[in-house]
């Protein structure tokens, strides 16, 4: 999990060319997407934080995105049900 205020730009887009880091998150509100995501894309820089696998976002104890995640979030909406 990286915080995008604590990674320079350079180390940022590094970690994106070597295709490191594959989702970006809500720090505040607990939520993973995609990173061409147009509602990750509108978050503020000190919310967002960055995880390599949906697995490290889950056991971090974020929910997947409802809007480019839809199937993943329809499924953690019918777990959290039951």
């Amino acid at each position: 999990m990286i915080k995008h205020a604590d990674i320079s730009m350079e180390e940022l887009k590094k970690h994106f060319k070597n295709k490191d880091i594959c989702f970006g998150g809500n720090a505040r509100l607990k939520i993973y997407g995609l990173l061409k995501c147009r509602s990750g894309k509108r978050m503020k820089k000190g919310n967002r934080i960055f995880f390599r696998s949906v697995e490290e976002a889950l056991q971090h104890g974020y929910r997947p995105c409802g809007h480019c995640l839809r199937k993943a979030y329809q499924q953690w909406i019918y777990s959290t049900q039951q």
